[in-house]
């Protein structure tokens, strides 16, 4: 057969031609691959082979039981061959390239769809919670009595798209060479292409009425390093090693344990290092300073690096900037066999603009509201996700469950939630719209986070999730079944807002700020709070918690300590942003590594005794149940004293649930209180367990006596009292002896 006997029936049709030309169609499996054309008068052709190689000089179809057939090129590098059995056989095709290179293909057209009619179900119904394992790109392997065949199946959910084609580096980018098939009205398109290596790097190719966007895939599982856009195909082959640590927090209630969390931004914290260095360096330090978890700064994938990865583009991608996916997994597995927990911050209230990623996906908008109003903040210059559409829910209820699944992560700390919950988030009059009863509260986005609490929680026993929540919403740690929004703990916020601005006073001023320091414990148990002293609190010209505290060096030394004295002792868990360990200078820099130099100036000694409190605020915070097994429960705390402002003195008593007592005594002022006197609800002795003043955290070292007894003594309304000293600028731990 030659060009000039081609029968007309083995051709591609003049319609299907045009559509193939401009990457329209939405079939083209029914045009390339093997044919069935049945019974013909006037010639001897049952069925057909089609295939379109760009540039290809020659193709010839081998095929099982047929023997080799070179096929006629019909025009536009569309190769055809007539079979005269009506049989399907396995066969290959052999391609000849310029200058004589042959390679052996198997035809990506000869395949069925990779997802099945229950995936694309539950596509559509926004209910396919494990979307990673259909979307996106995945090396397969298929047997063949022609050989096996190996390459990598694509997906993705384009519902507007007139057209889809794979492009890549193993086809010249060019979008003719492997367009897509819809899959009825799913939305989806797929492909599998033979010969497609894992390390490939690719896009979409999507077509709409007016325009060709090439897109990364939603759903790549690695991406190229910024400021590269493109997708990897990704094939883990690492071996999880914690086992034990898995099979425990299955039952960890973390509401009852002691939990002291280490913030971090992993580019920064020593400049160059990647994950598998991490998962030395900083694993160690972690542990040596007693943190019983670790939380990530967003560790998706994200164009610019100066958002710190609050505005991600690759949400099933781990950053390549420091390393591979399974470089990520093991970091976390080296954690997790030291005992330690990882939490990773996720960011599913916004995403970035930028048009290779997912603004206007395939034209309208599609992950996005298509009302800016609901659809922009633009305070961020970013989208919102449309929380109404059952396929953008199923995206992201999808994507924490991939983080829980793939990445053994032990929590999720949402990102501005407050801005998901109100339609009216830092908008003017007129920049947004109600909701259906005319209100300001964002229904949509709290059944989907109501959806995504109460499936994580179900899938994954004993992860946590934590809410940054800046407002009083009500219910946000409460149980979804009690209309609560269902997250395991919350940022407290107006803990950390209220005690920053206190410290930052001079202590002679501070008894006009009394309140502030006191205020907290009149709603400390309507959530299940976390303390964060966080990233967003040593940037934007706030300045250092060294900067914020008045004074010279020593004052400064001082306030922090107190304030970390405080900090752990208070109702809640706590949580401290990377540098503030060792009370840093500067603010924090996402370009350079953190200032480990602080610790051997002139003032260094400062630093290091501020280093060396931490690591015993965290030992004996460990080892004292007092303070934390009743962290959300009033019984677990009492005041012991709280008005006297004018001596810038607090105290009061932590309970555990065993019975144990903690008694914490704070003196926020610059004056050092002798024989002060506190009534005490019971008689006791108490040993000195902490004293933020001691010289081994270089503070004065005042002598303070190592056990204090009461005495039948009336003070403030109780029958016993005792008698100490309160160091300035400093806070003590007493722990109450059987």
């Amino acid at each position: 057969m030659t060009i000039d006997t081609c029968p007309d029936r083995l051709r591609v049709d003049a319609h299907d031609l045009e559509l193939i030309r401009i990457c329209r169609h939405h079939n083209p499996h029914g045009v390339f691959g093997w044919h069935r054309i049945g019974e013909a008068s006037d010639d001897p052709y049952l069925a057909v082979v089609r295939t379109r190689q760009i540039g290809a000089e020659k193709v010839v179809l081998r095929m099982d039981g047929v023997g080799e057939i070179e096929m006629v090129n019909t025009g536009d590098d569309i190769f055809v061959a007539g079979l005269e059995n009506a049989d399907p056989h396995a066969y290959r095709l052999e391609v000849t390239w310029p200058g004589g290179f042959t390679t052996d293909l198997a035809d990506a057209y000869n395949f069925l769809p990779t997802l099945g009619d229950m995936d694309l179900y539950l596509i559509g119904e926004g209910r396919h919670e494990h979307l990673w394992e259909v979307l996106g790109s995945h090396v397969r392997r298929y047997d063949s009595t022609m050989g096996d065949v190996d390459g990598v199946s694509f997906a993705v959910w384009a519902p507007n798209a007139k057209g889809v084609a794979v492009i890549g580096d193993f086809n010249g980018w060019n979008c003719t060479q492997h367009p897509m098939r819809s899959l009825g009205s799913s939305g989806v398109w797929e492909i599998f292409i033979p010969g497609v290596k894992k390390g490939a790097t690719y896009k979409y190719a999507i077509h709409t009425p007016d325009a060709r966007r090439d897109k990364a895939d939603p759903m790549a599982r690695r991406a190229e390093t910024p400021p590269a856009t493109g997708s990897i195909v990704c094939e883990s082959s690492f071996t999880w090693s914690d086992d034990e640590w898995m099979d425990t927090r299955r039952t960890t209630d973390w509401q009852k344990k002691p939990m002291s969390v280490y913030e971090v931004h992993l580019g920064s914290w020593n400049l160059g290092e990647d994950y598998r260095d991490l998962a030395k360096d900083l694993v160690d330090y972690v542990k040596e300073m007693g943190y019983t978890h670790v939380e990530f700064m967003p560790v998706a994938e994200h164009p610019f690096g100066g958002s710190w990865g609050y505005q991600v583009s690759g949400y099933y991608a781990p950053s390549s900037r420091w390393g591979t996916p399974d470089g990520l997994r093991y970091l976390i597995d080296q954690f997790h066999r030291n005992g330690i927990g990882v939490l990773v911050d996720w960011v599913p209230a916004h995403f970035p603009k930028d048009d290779w990623a997912l603004a206007r996906f395939d034209g309208p908008a599609l992950y996005e509201h298509p009302d800016w109003r609901r659809g922009e903040q633009t305070d961020w210059g970013t989208y919102v996700f449309d929380f109404g559409r059952r396929e953008v829910k199923n995206f992201l209820v999808a994507n924490a469950l991939y983080w829980c699944e793939e990445f053994h992560v032990d929590g999720l700390r949402v990102d501005a939630v407050a801005s998901m919950l109100y339609l009216d988030y830092s908008k003017k009059d007129g920049e947004w719209l109600p909701n259906q009863y005319g209100g300001r509260e964002h229904l949509e986005a709290v059944q989907f986070l109501q959806e995504m609490n109460a499936t994580v929680h179900r899938t994954f026993p004993g992860v946590l999730t934590v809410a940054e929540e800046s407002t009083s919403w009500p219910g946000v740690t409460a149980p979804t079944d009690h209309n609560g929004l269902g997250f395991s703990m919350k940022w407290n916020m107006g803990w950390m807002n209220d005690t920053l601005s206190y410290f930052k006073e001079d202590p002679i001023n501070r008894s006009w700020h009394h309140g502030e320091i006191t205020f907290s414990m009149v709603y400390a148990y309507s959530e299940k709070f976390i303390l964060p002293i966080s990233h967003d609190e040593v940037v934007h010209g706030k300045g250092s918690l060294w900067t914020r505290m008045p004074g010279d060096a020593w004052n400064k030394a001082a306030g922090v300590r107190s304030l970390f004295g405080y900090m752990w002792a208070h109702p809640g868990k706590q949580l401290l942003f990377q540098g503030q360990e060792f009370a840093q200078k500067q603010e924090w820099g996402e370009s350079r590594s953190l200032d480990w130099g602080d610790k051997e100036g002139w003032e260094g000694e400062y630093h290091r005794g501020v280093t060396e409190l931490v690591k015993k605020l965290n030992a004996v915070y460990a080892a004292t149940p007092a303070l934390y097994t009743l962290d959300d429960k009033p019984e677990g705390f009492s005041w012991v004293k709280c008005d006297d402002a004018q001596g810038n003195v607090l105290a009061f008593i932590r309970h555990g649930s065993d019975g144990d007592k903690l008694l914490c005594v704070c003196n926020f002022g610059g004056m050092t209180h002798k024989g002060y006197n506190l009534g005490m609800p019971e008689a006791g002795t108490w040993e000195l367990v902490l004293n933020t003043d001691a010289k081994e955290f270089e503070g004065a070292g005042n002598e303070l006596a190592e056990t204090v007894s009461t005495i039948t003594y009336p003070w403030d309304n109780q029958d016993h009292s005792i008698s100490i000293d309160i160091p300035a600028m400093s806070v003590q731990w007493y722990l109450k002896q059987a």
